[in-house]
């Protein structure tokens, strides 16, 4: 692997960039691995990546039926936080934050880490109980975390309303400075990259079409591009989880539904902070190429679509002219759904399951690419393991049956 610096950019460029390497191979499948990992998206690519790096385990391969990073990795809004209000999923999120901090050193790719602060806004009273609440909570769990009032908070961002008469009055606001956000595709293709480099096969455009199961114990899948067996299995697959799951004789409690986010034209730096609203219903920040980034809750129907409802396009850019005037100058250029898979508790599975050397991660709703690094970190322990890690223990899938539920449902922000 090319190592890259100032010094290959200067190397490369008198050789007019014509010598780079490509990023990762692109290989056959090999009739057999340790480790199979299927879903090419920034978590089963960091669960590789760390199985290789943490537990030495390099004989894995990522099974992926589209490109890389083609599914939700590529379609959401890349805000990164970890001020959640229950423990078990502050500590989760906090190590995946504690992970992002580090990862364009530990990758040696450029994850465009903007640590710019998270707003989040508290519009009544009872938004801003709750938002002390958690602001108290994420303090007792180690977790930058400040509560600020109305001139701070223009401080912060100036060209926001204010005026104390609006439907939804701002009245104060959650801070988590070290929340802010990276490069979906960068993340994605810094983890591909250092994984190759470990000797972990990357298989494109290769659907798994079933498993291959004996006396209750997985001994490889079967694909569109032949059979492969493998001593473990790792789905990651979002939403489609509920698919493969039933292909392996037992059923998830997830469901499916469309999340719809939308870029404007590009203008200069004008808000250089994460403003996130649980009231009025909508996030918005803006990209290094300029674009304000914007998106709200779910739609309310299941699908797979990957398209959503007019309305609630409608419900964000009104909810963004409120919170923003300024805003309802400027044109929509774009707009695009991805696919949020949500537990009933709204907190992730990473578990075990029914089946020996098959395991599960899913249901990260709208939280999934704040968890990337450390989804994968924990992901790769269990697997490795064969035991899950302090970490995600208590998102195992049994917990459906016993009642130990995590329930962020409106605890942190989530919007679904």
């Amino acid at each position: 692997m090319t190592h890259y610096s100032i010094f290959s950019l200067l190397r490369n460029a008198m050789g007019y960039h014509q010598n780079w390497q490509q990023a990762w191979r692109s290989p056959d499948p090999k009739p057999e691995y340790d480790v199979l990992v299927i879903g090419g998206g920034g978590h089963g690519l960091a669960t590789a990546y760390y199985l290789a790096k943490e537990h030495g385990i390099t004989n894995v391969a990522v099974i992926e039926k589209g490109w890389l990073g083609g599914g939700n990795t590529g379609r959401n809004t890349t805000i990164i936080r970890s001020n959640y209000l229950w423990d078990e999923s502050a500590h989760l999120y906090e190590k995946s934050l504690q992970l992002y901090e580090g990862m364009s050193q530990d990758l040696n790719y450029n994850i465009m880490l903007s640590q710019r602060g998270v707003l989040n806004l508290a519009h009544s009273l009872g938004d801003v109980r709750d938002t002390k609440r958690r602001v108290y909570a994420n303090k007792l769990n180690g977790i930058d975390s400040e509560y600020i009032g109305p001139e701070e908070i223009r401080e912060l961002v100036p060209i926001i309303n204010l005026d104390p008469n609006i439907r939804y009055p701002v009245l104060g606001s959650s801070l988590q400075r070290r929340g802010g956000t990276a490069r979906h595709d960068a993340v994605a293709w810094g983890l591909a990259r250092a994984a190759d480099a470990r000797g972990v096969d990357i298989i494109q455009n290769c659907e798994v079409t079933g498993f291959d199961i004996q006396n209750g114990q997985v001994k490889g899948v079967h694909t569109t591009r032949g059979d492969i067996k493998a001593k473990k299995v790792g789905v990651v697959v979002a939403g489609h989880c509920s698919v493969l799951s039933e292909m392996a004789g037992f059923r998830m409690p997830i469901e499916s539904h469309p999340l719809q986010a939308m870029v404007s034209d590009p203008v200069k730096p004008i808000i250089d902070v994460v403003v996130m609203s649980g009231a009025v219903h909508c996030y918005v920040s803006q990209s290094d190429k300029g674009e304000l980034v914007m998106g709200a809750g779910i739609d309310a129907h299941t699908s797979y679509s990957q398209r959503g409802s007019m309305h609630i396009v409608e419900d964000q850019i009104a909810a963004v002219c409120e919170l923003f005037p300024l805003f309802s100058r400027m044109r929509l250029m774009r707009q695009w759904g991805g696919i949020v898979d949500t537990c009933p508790d709204a907190s992730p599975i990473i578990s075990k399951t029914p089946v020996d050397g098959l395991y599960f991660n899913c249901g990260w709703g709208t939280g999934g690419f704040k968890a990337t690094p450390g989804s994968g970190w924990v992901f790769a322990h269990t697997i490795a393991c064969n035991e899950p890690h302090p970490l995600n223990a208590p998102f195992a899938l049994d917990r459906f049956v016993n009642g130990n539920l995590i329930d962020e449902h409106g605890a942190a922000g989530v919007a679904h």
